[in-house]
């Protein structure tokens, strides 16, 4: 079984145990890193979250993985918050972080360019515009982005 579809199948266990807890499931990623295997989920919630709110999300996720037993082999749980730099991914990551400054990296370069900061301005149809500090406004289409995530400014 893929990558993708594991993450797949565990994101339909988890979505009713996060909204039971009003948590918001931000990311879900399956990975091999060394000789072990990473079963890391991402949660958050208004406030941020705790570690006991991470403890509840895995021991509830837990039982139904032992339940279901969908992966193959051993892997490690974790479960966290997706921290300061949490990545934008999803049309509300980006609507929640309108006005406040940015950094996009691309896949390929636009005008020359493949890393940008700014002030995240719009998101509107899978386009995500930003004003540079030399005050121009630049537009990139969601799926030309490779990462795009909130600055961290010192």
């Amino acid at each position: 079984m893929s990558r993708k579809n594991i993450e797949s199948i565990v994101a339909k266990y988890l979505e009713p145990i996060v909204a039971e807890y009003n948590y918001e499931l931000v990311d879900i990623e399956y990975i091999k890193e060394g000789p072990n295997w990473y079963l890391r989920i991402y949660i958050d919630k208004p406030g941020g979250i705790t570690i006991d709110d991470c403890e509840k999300t895995s021991r509830a996720l837990e039982e139904i993985l032992d339940e279901k037993d969908p992966i193959e082999g051993a892997y490690i749980l974790e479960v966290s918050s997706p921290g300061l730099d949490r990545p934008l991914k999803k049309a509300a990551d980006f609507k929640r972080n309108i006005g406040k400054i940015i950094d996009i990296k691309l896949y390929t370069p636009h005008n020359n360019q493949k890393e940008y900061q700014g002030k995240l301005d719009r998101f509107e149809d899978n386009m995500v515009t930003i004003i540079t500090e030399e005050d121009e406004a630049v537009s990139f289409k969601l799926k030309d982005i490779a990462i795009a995530k909130p600055a961290i400014i010192f």
